[in-house]
């Protein structure tokens, strides 16, 4: 993991979007004159198909452990396995896949690898089998109380929290905390859910339900306009939004370095235009997409 310079990305789709990262890092380290000097990449997180200890989304990712591991080896980046079910029982401790997974990423390269979990009894689970891997506790847990995030940043298990991001704007709390706890603060920055909602929690159980592999409906979003789906341009009107100048004007000097990109269950393309806003200087954004779409390697869509 670089040593953040300003502005530290944990990026999403580590198995989900391998090929866009493929052809998007190769440019990130060869023409950093496309980019902005006060911002880097921290992680990237993601997991693949299949695992019952996975969270947030269900994952559809298809690159292979030993390629995941291989493009962060080269690139010097952090990788994060998203295991943040939040129904796990002692049975599901023993999964053969997710097992092997926390395995290989303990075990590869010399910049350390991480896990964001939701479920208490993984995360002790996970200290005592793999305790090189560091740990993220998930926006999972809605933490919308300012108290009870204060009381998880506390926490000596987690290097990062991610609060809830209708925490994001307050500045008056959040400028209270000490330089230590303002460090392991993770802000979701591109979150397009209602502000409102109040079903969040039940969404990301029906996912840990359905990742253990029961067959139950989905979600039924009662938001004013859930029928949009996620679009980049309203998430930019939520109350909760960080924009790139947010963070270099006002973040930043209040001492916070690490900001999550969300978008494991959109599409490539929507995840290159959160690369693009997030990380390119806008008169280099061309370049950027048109070196990424003329790949032939790589769908898009």
């Amino acid at each position: 993991m670089e040593k953040p310079a300003a502005a530290c990305y944990h990026l999403p789709g580590l198995f989900e979007f391998y090929e866009l990262y493929r052809c998007f890092l190769p440019l990130y380290r060869e023409h950093r004159e496309y980019f902005y000097d006060w911002c880097t990449i921290g992680s990237i997180y993601g997991a693949p198909a299949g695992c019952i200890w996975g969270g947030g989304r269900i994952s559809c990712g298809g690159a292979t452990a030993h390629e995941v591991l291989a493009l962060l080896r080269e690139y010097g980046i952090s990788g994060r396995l998203t295991f943040s079910n939040s129904l796990l029982r002692a049975e599901h401790l023993a999964d053969p896949q997710c097992n092997a997974l926390c395995d290989q990423f303990a075990k590869s390269g010399s910049v350390p690898n991480g896990v964001i979990v939701h479920s208490d009894l993984l995360l002790k689970y996970l200290e005592i089998n793999y305790p090189k891997l560091y740990f993220v506790s998930s926006t999972t847990k809605v933490l919308t109380d300012f108290n009870e995030f204060l009381q998880e940043v506390k926490k000596e298990d987690f290097r990062y929290v991610v609060p809830d991001f209708r925490l994001n704007k307050a500045f008056d709390k959040l400028n209270m905390l000490s330089e230590q706890e303002k460090n392991k603060v993770e802000f979701l920055c591109n979150e397009c859910c209602w502000f409102g909602c109040k079903d969040r929690k039940q969404c990301y159980e029906i996912v840990s339900r359905k990742n253990l592999g029961e067959m139950i409906p989905d979600h039924k979003c009662n938001s004013p306009d859930a029928k949009e789906g996620y679009r980049f341009s309203k998430a930019m009107k939520n109350p909760g939004f960080i924009s790139a100048n947010d963070i270099k004007k006002i973040y930043l000097p209040m001492g916070f370095e690490n900001f999550k990109i969300e978008g494991r269950g959109l599409g490539s393309a929507l995840v290159l235009e959160f690369l693009l806003y997030y990380m390119v200087k806008p008169e280099y954004q061309i370049c950027v997409r048109e070196e990424v779409y003329l790949d032939n390697m790589l769908d898009l869509f």
